[in-house]
């Protein structure tokens, strides 16, 4: 399992012409730029993922930093999602009805948090020559699990947005890490352990609020690699 994440800009709520705890945003986009890992991502590499989803009559979950393993971080949903010639696209709501779901919506109106990062599996892929000459990873078809809000910023050595358990899963899967790698997974796994506590702190009160909210949002995605 990998993930993706970039800043992109959300529409959120009334002020965007949505419904109260309605959301859209680009998980992820089309442009021939490589990110930090050398990827590309084509036109077409999220539309049997898409299909799945939608024939299965499951819901693609929103969780808060990829808290796979807590039911209490499934904040949002995917009400629907499709390709256009930005990118992938979905359109969500927040559970207003619940404290972190509904905290979570405060967050990226406030830009306090600013990413959108999602899970995925890679089952096509291939080497590509971009316009410019340059060598690059083509995405070609991806199997989707997830979308999260995130609050750890990419960066070459870092671009981790942890599962709380993931070191332990990677044993288990078999792979190894390096002592710098692992170090990094602990390090973000700290920092989203750190917002999720604040989440918790803050709770109290929260959901009376819930009504009164008309707010706003933001967020996209990078490689997980070790």
């Amino acid at each position: 399992m990998k993930f993706k994440d970039v800043p992109v800009k959300f529409k959120a709520g009334p002020e965007d012409g949505l419904e109260e705890g309605e959301f859209f945003a680009y998980p992820s986009t089309f442009t021939r730029t490589p990110d930090a890992y050398g990827d590309v991502v084509a036109k077409g590499a999220f539309l049997d993922t898409i299909k799945q989803w939608k024939d299965s009559g499951n819901v693609l979950p929103g969780l808060f930093g990829h808290r796979l393993d807590d039911p209490e971080y499934y904040v949002a949903e995917a009400i629907d999602m499709g390709e256009d010639d930005h990118g992938w696209w979905v359109k969500g709501k927040f559970d207003m009805d619940h404290p972190k779901g509904l905290r979570t919506y405060k967050l990226v109106k406030g830009k306090r948090l600013s990413k959108l990062s999602f899970a995925y599996s890679t089952l096509d892929e291939g080497k590509v020559e971009l316009d410019d000459g340059t060598s690059a990873n083509e995405l070609r078809k991806l199997d989707v699990f997830e979308f999260s809000f995130v609050p750890v910023p990419a960066n070459s050595d870092a671009s981790v947005l942890a599962v709380k358990d993931a070191t332990a899963a990677l044993a288990k899967a078999g792979r190894v890490l390096s002592a710098k790698n692992e170090q990094s997974l602990r390090e973000a796994r700290d920092s989203i352990d750190s917002v999720l506590s604040s989440l918790g702190d803050e709770e109290g009160g929260k959901a009376a609020d819930a009504a009164n909210v008309q707010e706003k949002a933001s967020g996209n995605a990078e490689h997980f690699d070790v």
